[in-house]
């Protein structure tokens, strides 16, 4: 008998053993079914699984509410113009399975307030929906002194009105700095979500699917090209990408290749001039100079971190332009932040190795050189506490803290033109390169660092 019941138990064990791995596997299923919504949407994988995760509650709701967890309220996607806040939104609305209610300012403020309350009226009345406010940090008037505007406060009380009701309010926004904080709290926007221009991986997996749209040679490097153009949105990738094509069928090519992605990154991202005037030729040995100091002290110190350098403008800018990519953890590490002081400071240091005299268009570099040795004087206490200014005023503090930036800089500046005397032939390849190609990339530089 006993071991009878044992069996049966053993039995029931394996069924609800089974049970339970039917249940997962088909949990599994769903969640691949709700993913393949975002296949749409490249890179951003961290944000589309916290997403995802929301899409489970809203279509899974029981295992949750057995855990005495209440579905999110409101989600909110903010971020830079063109980097997909609208397409992810509405992949996430895909992939919910429910209907959704679009409220987007394009009408008179009066009648734009009537609007929203009749979205939300209709979202109520449907019941399971969801509320997609799309640009919502356009909703009040341009002006950012509109914490108290009509729009806002009517937002607030409908998404108050909807508690208890099977509704989530969805809203992607420009800039949330000038929304009311009153809106943007926890229980009426429960995830505030920042979409930041694509980096490193990301870049590379939207310019390589950009580059398969089009027709370009085999030898074309997607990870040379996100060099260039990583931190843009996807929207400017797009358009580069397209302007490429444009340049290579005036020239009468077949296919796109890098020198055509080059010119398109210089016109729309760089706003540089086509070509260089016979006037500017009378001063581009200095300018080609100026930037290679910049390249040189970059690659010294982090090797590989120069991704583009010009003679030509960018844009009303007098002079030229010297693109790197800043170390990981950049604003964690004072090594990093020093070696941008030098970066800074690296086109004034080669023009007076050079030409002996002052380089009269470095404002900008010492303007940012300064701006990093302050932080490291007074917020950062890097070399003691006599100049912290936050507690403290009066003339003393100010000349101590006066004194260590212009003796530290003073430092740096040293620090890099040393580097570049003991690499002057590297300077010297560069800037000649310059001179005569005009812009260099990651690959110019790498093959002439390799020159012996």
């Amino acid at each position: 008998m006993s071991h009878q019941k044992c069996y049966i138990t053993f039995i029931k064990s394996k069924l609800i053993i089974y049970g339970m791995y039917g249940y997962c596997k088909e949990y599994m299923i769903r969640k691949e079914d709700m993913m393949k919504y975002f296949d749409k949407v490249i890179g951003y994988d961290d944000i589309k699984n916290e997403l995802n995760m929301v899409c489970d509650i809203l279509n899974d709701p029981d295992k949750y509410v057995k855990l005495g967890v209440s579905t999110p309220r409101g989600i909110l996607l903010h971020g830079a113009p063109g980097v997909g806040k609208t397409l992810l939104a509405n992949s996430f609305i895909e992939a919910s399975g429910r209907k959704a209610y679009l409220c987007r300012k394009n009408m008179p403020n009066g009648k734009f307030v009537d609007h929203i309350r009749e979205v939300f009226k209709k979202a109520q009345d449907a019941g399971k929906s969801i509320v997609f406010l799309d640009d919502l940090d356009k909703f009040a008037n341009d002006d950012e002194e509109h914490q108290n505007s009509e729009e806002y406060i009517t937002i607030q009380s409908c998404i108050d009105d909807m508690e208890g009701k099977d509704i989530l309010v969805l809203a992607t926004a420009n800039s949330i700095w000038t929304l009311p904080d009153s809106l943007v709290r926890h229980g009426r926007f429960d995830r505030i979500i920042k979409m930041d221009e694509p980096t490193g991986e990301d870049a590379v997996k939207i310019i390589k699917y950009y580059l398969s749209e089009k027709s370009t040679v085999a030898e074309l490097d997607s990870e040379e090209v996100a060099r260039i153009l990583g931190g843009y949105s996807c929207a400017t990738l797009k358009s580069v990408i397209n302007e490429a094509g444009i340049y290579a069928g005036f020239a009468g090519k077949e296919k796109i290749d890098f020198d055509d992605i080059a010119k398109a990154c210089l016109r729309l991202i760089f706003k540089a001039p086509e070509n260089m005037s016979k006037e500017d030729r009378q001063s581009i040995d200095r300018i080609a100079y100026h930037e290679a100091g910049h390249a040189v002290i970059a690659e010294i110190l982090e090797p590989g971190s120069v991704s583009l350098v010009s003679v030509r403008r960018h844009g009303k800018d007098i002079g030229g332009f010297t693109r790197v990519k800043n170390s990981d953890g950049y604003f964690y590490s004072k090594e990093a932040m020093e070696n941008r002081v030098c970066f800074a400071l690296g086109g004034k240091a080669a023009s007076e190795i050079v030409f002996g005299e002052a380089d009269t268009g470095t404002n900008n570099d010492l303007r940012e050189a300064f701006d990093i040795v302050e932080r490291f004087v007074d917020s950062y206490c890097s070399y003691g506490f006599g100049a912290w200014q936050r507690f403290k005023s009066g003339h003393m503090v100010t000349e101590n803290k006066d004194m260590r930036i212009t003796s530290e800089m003073e430092r740096y500046y040293e620090q890099t033109k040393s580097i570049l005397a003991r690499n002057r032939e590297m300077l010297d390849r560069i800037a000649g390169e310059l001179m005569e190609k005009e812009t260099l990339f990651h690959i110019d530089i790498k093959a002439l660092k390799s020159v012996s």
